[in-house]
């Protein structure tokens, strides 16, 4: 259990997809851009064998913006979309309306 404080901390928003390609050194990834409102960022995830890169551009996804950068494969990815999984099936978490790129999670 974490407390109300920690789950605070985290920086949850809305991003836009804006381009999506597999990552060329990885089966399994995929590399984005998302636009969060004020900035854009590049979010490498673990989606390709779920997702054609096609779909996903234009669509809004939940992000963790304020994730510590990591490389995965080379690849810079400067925070995390969220998905649900169960078993070999992963879904991203999308909104049911459109919003402004950058909207707070709450």
């Amino acid at each position: 259990m974490i407390t109300i404080d920690e789950f605070r901390k985290m920086d949850l928003r809305i991003g836009t997809v804006k381009s999506a390609a597999a990552h060329p050194n990885a089966d399994k990834l995929l590399v984005l851009r998302v636009d969060l409102g004020e900035e854009e960022r590049q979010i490498v995830a673990g989606i390709r064998g779920q997702y054609d890169p096609a779909t996903l551009v234009g669509r809004q996804i939940a992000v963790i913006a304020n994730l510590e950068t990591a490389k995965l494969r080379g690849m810079e990815s400067q925070g995390m979309l969220l998905a649900a999984s169960d078993g070999d099936r992963i879904v991203i978490l999308t909104t049911e309306k459109p919003v402004t790129p950058g909207a707070k999670i709450s």
